[in-house]
């Protein structure tokens, strides 16, 4: 064993005895062992226990610990620690800028468990209002978790945008007059993707490598006949395929969709064109209309075209609202007047549904029944003060373990909207999860259900539920289903969506918002509709300040 693996050990076994509150001497003692064994010039492995016990800095009761690591490989002080400690927060503790003191506030004053939790509260600002955080700590460590995530080749839609658009006009311009696109995995708008794939309509050859390599912040890595692979220095790799300029749109169309999606193309097509015009005219040569790129998966889109029922996809201007955000009242970073005039300025929206945490949501400010009706207070005044916008009284109540809500039904019925969101006790058999949202949606005042799974991409599974029951619950209840924006969840999964408009459920396209700045992620909760399908009478915020007024009254039995 070599001493480096020991001084990890005992290294590890020091942060624990911290995070877990163990006498202050033996941490130090142990920390301070770590550090003399990383530096010694001898094996420590080839020495008995008398031999350690003399090696400085390292005490008796230390030195048995390094020889039973030796003996049997294991510490069983440090097994014992492992053992009252979930896996997620050993995980957080390996992050670049987090000792054991500031990962007892994570676990203990945040109730965050896992790495994935962890990013997500950096991006709803989550860390700052604990103690010994600050802004740029809270940057520094989301940072950290974004380059953790990159080590492991996979990266969130969102992340490969922010570098995508630039590269992009980048090529345009050592490349200009050249036909690019983006194709695979991100122009159809996955949630997750491996990598970027841009297609340029040129032969590749010396002078275009050249041209390729004076961007600094790509590096190759390997070159062939018609294909670039590179490496942009966020750690995203790249892969830039060539074509001769005539065949580039028939490319396009064989370098976007699934293997699934091209297969039955294929088959459609007398014969394969190498030339095309564009790729409505290759689709137009199968008899087909126009697929859109988000839709190319191999699903039913081509049933859907047989049919004339491919949907028209929502978009951004489609939206007249907003729903789901924070503010100040709970662990929102701006107050409700600065979001709606933000909404309505700024985005042009005619109403903002506020839904503030719950009391439940203790370590997120939740709302006591007495702070709500305060904050239906301030809503009133605001709505009498903005003009041509409406501030929607709402709250995003808690699911409990046995799938009631967190407030009584005198309070849920003073709402105009009520979400309902579980955000604890995740881990239940399908069964069980299933059973406890269902008991939620069957609960006169839930409006929308909130985030159904509690995915966080890349970090946290989803419980397990039976989507086929939750959503013909949904549809038996008139519920709404939430896809959620935030681009960690994306949640309900777009491969649900055509289900749930199939059973008529309506679905609503909300930020999550917990600042000024969140409203913007509602751009990728419409490139996951769009993926599943959605179109804008699917959706529940494109309806206009009056009719989603009636609707919501309605709901709950009110006369319009």
């Amino acid at each position: 064993m070599e001493n480096k693996t020991i001084a990890r050990t005992l290294r590890l076994l020091s942060q624990l005895m911290e995070l877990h509150n163990e006498n202050s001497f033996k941490v130090k003692s142990m920390a301070a062992a770590a550090f003399k064994i990383d530096k010694l010039p001898f094996s420590v492995a080839q020495k008995n226990l008398e031999e350690i016990e003399k090696i400085d800095s390292i005490g008796k009761s230390t030195a048995s610990k390094i020889n039973e690591l030796i003996k049997t490989g294991v510490i069983a002080e440090l097994q014992s620690l492992f053992e009252k400690t979930p896996p997620g927060v050993v995980e957080i503790m390996s992050i670049k800028g987090l000792g054991p003191k500031k990962v007892l506030t994570i676990w203990n004053e945040l109730g965050i468990e896992t790495v994935g939790e962890l990013y997500y509260a950096c991006n709803e600002n989550r860390l700052i209002e604990a103690k010994g955080f600050g802004f740029k700590t809270q940057e520094e460590i989301r940072k950290a978790i974004e380059f953790k995530i990159a080590s492991n080749g996979r990266f969130l839609y969102r992340q490969v945008e922010e570098i995508a658009e630039p590269l992009l006009l980048d090529l345009k311009k050592v490349l200009p007059g050249q036909l690019i696109s983006f194709t695979g995995d991100y122009r159809r708008k996955c949630e997750i993707v491996d990598g970027l794939d841009v297609l340029i309509g040129c032969p590749l050859n010396e002078d275009i490598i050249a041209k390729i390599h004076s961007l600094s912040f790509l590096s190759l890595i390997k070159t062939d006949g018609k294909r670039i692979e590179s490496e942009h220095s966020t750690g995203i790799k790249i892969y830039l395929d060539f074509c001769g300029h005539e065949a580039f749109y028939s490319e396009l169309a064989w370098k976007t969709g699934t293997a699934e999606h091209l297969a039955e193309l294929k088959s459609r097509l007398k014969e394969v064109p190498l030339v095309v015009s564009s790729e409505k005219d290759l689709y137009l040569k199968a008899g087909l209309p126009l697929i859109e790129p988000e839709l190319r998966e191999g699903r039913n889109e081509f049933e859907l075209a047989d049919k004339g029922m491919l949907p028209k996809l929502v978009e951004w201007d489609d939206l007249k609202g907003t729903l789901h955000s924070h503010s100040t009242w709970s662990d929102g970073v701006h107050t409700l007047e600065q979001m709606a005039l933000y909404c309505r300025d700024k985005l042009g929206l005619e109403y903002m549904g506020i839904s503030d945490h719950s009391k439940t949501a203790v370590y997120a400010k939740g709302l006591s029944e007495e702070r709500v009706l305060a904050q239906h207070q301030e809503i009133d005044q605001l709505n009498g003060k903005i003009s041509n916008f409406r501030i929607l009284k709402g709250i995003e109540s808690d699911i409990l373990f046995d799938g009631s809500l967190d407030y009584p039904d005198e309070l849920l019925a003073t709402f105009d909207f009520v979400i309902a969101s579980v955000h604890s006790a995740f881990k239940m058999n399908e069964e069980k999860a299933t059973s406890r949202l269902i008991k939620a949606i069957e609960n006169p005042y839930t409006t929308i259900l909130g985030h159904p799974t509690g995915r966080l991409l890349l970090s946290r599974k989803g419980y397990p539920i039976n989507y086929e029951k939750v959503i013909d619950a949904c549809a038996a209840n008139q519920v709404i289903i939430e896809i959620n924006s935030n681009p960690l969840r994306l949640d309900i999964d777009w491969r649900w969506h055509q289900y749930a408009l199939e059973k008529g459920v309506m679905l609503s396209i909300n930020p999550d918002a917990h600042s000024i700045k969140g409203f913007h992620d509602t751009h990728f909760g419409i490139l996951a509709a769009r993926k599943g399908g959605v179109s804008a009478s699917n959706c529940l915020n494109a309806l206009n300040l009056e009719a989603i007024t009636a609707y919501l009254k309605q709901k709950r039995g009110i006369k319009a």
